[in-house]
């Protein structure tokens, strides 16, 4: 073996461990603080205080509130920002692709039975995969229609099926698959690197010059976060598409994988509503129900 590719070798092994790691480190963050906020007793008659609770770990409580004003000075300088499992996750994510789909992408990304295209282009295709369908989701979010839930997430639904379904026919299955993942990391990196954290400084900056903060810029923040949250289960699902093949390469893996992301967000939402003490076991139910007909579907339907 060269040196070269013995040192991409361990490029590609550091790089999965910590993009699993750092993977690991930003969902357990986003699960923990979007439980935090649902759990959090609302009915506190106090001008500063705006939820309050209380947690155990390792034997020792601890009081949590959150807070409709700033802290002092001395706390604003003190702050943990979670912002770097979100940056190394993305970066380690970018790395690999460049590392093993880029680098090999007339083997890896190029299928002459979907498209004959160069390996250039392929990579063309998917780095504008990645530009192009942020810009959509992001004016989507600061348009007026993320005001009716319903509408938004019907048109999300409609464009995560069309997403998925021209990428078959672009790239080979196994990377039109994967770039589904990609495009919706890369939109749930950019909603924490150019919105919610933006958001968080610009309120941290506020407070520092004893100015009153836009609550507009926390509602913006918390709600990329929410999008993130529920997008989690589906990437996840994606990132670990490697030991299913037979979902990879079925015929109709564009639609099964658009199914699982209804039936994985469903599930997503039942823990978000049991958080807030709203326990609704048919949402689980449905979803189980839901996957288990889709397995059946797929094995009665098989290529």
């Amino acid at each position: 073996m060269e040196a070269f590719t013995y040192a991409l070798k361990w490029s590609e092994a550091i790089l999965r461990w910590g993009h699993v790691l750092f993977a690991i480190l930003w969902v357990g963050n986003s699960f923990l603080f979007n439980y935090l906020d649902n759990r959090l007793n609302k009915k506190i008659s106090s001008k500063d205080i705006d939820g309050e609770g209380y947690l155990m770990h390792s034997g020792f409580f601890y009081k949590l509130s959150r807070l409709k004003t700033s802290p002092d000075k001395t706390y604003l300088n003190q702050l943990v920002i979670f912002k770097w499992q979100s940056y190394l996750t993305f970066i380690t994510g970018i790395l690999l692709l460049a590392v093993i789909y880029y680098y090999n992408s007339g083997i890896l990304m190029v299928d002459k039975k979907v498209l004959i295209i160069s390996p250039l282009t392929a990579i063309s295709y998917s780095i504008l995969s990645l530009i192009i369908s942020w810009i959509i989701y992001d004016f989507l979010c600061k348009s007026n229609l993320i005001k009716n839930n319903f509408l938004f997430l019907s048109i999300i639904l409609i464009l995560l099926g069309f997403l998925s379904f021209g990428l078959t026919k672009i790239f080979g299955a196994k990377f039109a698959f994967l770039s589904v993942g990609l495009i919706i990391g890369t939109n749930m990196f950019a909603n924490v690197f150019t919105v919610i954290i933006p958001n968080q400084m610009n309120i941290i900056n506020s407070s520092k010059k004893n100015k009153k903060f836009d609550m507009s810029l926390s509602l913006a923040a918390k709600q990329r976060s929410i999008h993130n949250n529920y997008s989690t289960f589906l990437v996840l699902f994606i990132m670990l598409s490697g030991h299913y093949s037979f979902l990879v390469y079925h015929k109709y893996n564009w639609l099964i994988l658009c199914l699982i992301g209804i039936i994985s967000a469903l599930a997503r939402h039942y823990f978000n509503l049991r958080g807030r003490k709203i326990n609704n076991p048919s949402i689980l139910f449905t979803s189980i129900i839901a996957l288990i007909i889709l397995a059946t579907v797929i094995f009665i339907f098989k290529n």
